[in-house]
């Protein structure tokens, strides 16, 4: 039974570095396989507040949501053989893999859930620093590492979503302003 805690915490450890170092650190560089996270998925999501279309396609379909998987299948496929030797380790881990993609997928596509549920995760995407709250089913080892960061809720966010809409305002003027000096 001392595996179920053990697995909680080195599922959160490895939430945590997996993403910071390989998704964010690998991934930043454009011809790495892992570039889907950071160009793909950061990119969609930082465009439409939260949200990743991927996730309401097939499969097939999407690219980084297939990559996704794979790299979950394949973190699942490392630990199935401690199964006999842990059993509640290696069941907490696996339990863990389908709940992370459960929960990031949710996310992802309900944005009020994420700001709810897990507004850490949100904070990863949507704060000034997508460098920090590296988490996504718990902001455990983030709070001990120090780089859980809030932002939805704060001022910062607000003073941001006045900043967006003033600047999106000017956009609709600029682009009324040439649709009015090409048609006179």
């Amino acid at each position: 039974m001392l595996g179920i805690p053990v697995g909680l915490v080195a599922s959160n450890i490895t939430e945590w570095a997996v993403h910071k170092y390989v998704l964010h650190g690998l991934g930043k560089k454009k011809t790495n396989w892992w570039a889907f996270h950071w160009h793909d998925h950061h990119g969609s999501a930082r465009r439409h507040g939260n949200a990743d279309d991927d996730y309401l396609k097939p499969f097939y379909a999407a690219k980084p949501r297939l990559k996704e998987a794979a790299a979950l299948v394949g973190l699942a496929a490392v630990h199935l053989p401690l199964l006999p030797i842990a059993p509640f380790y290696t069941g907490t881990v696996l339990w863990r893999i389908v709940h992370y993609y459960r929960v990031h997928k949710k996310s992802h596509v309900d944005i009020a859930w994420a700001r709810e549920h897990l507004p850490w995760h949100f904070d990863h995407h949507m704060g000034p620093d997508q460098d920090q709250n590296w988490c996504v089913t718990h902001p455990w080892f983030d709070e001990v590492m120090g780089t859980r960061v809030p932002y939805a809720g704060t001022e910062r966010e607000a003073e941001d979503a006045v900043k967006r809409e003033k600047l999106k305002a000017r956009r609709a003027e600029a682009a009324e302003a040439t649709v009015t000096a090409k048609s006179a």
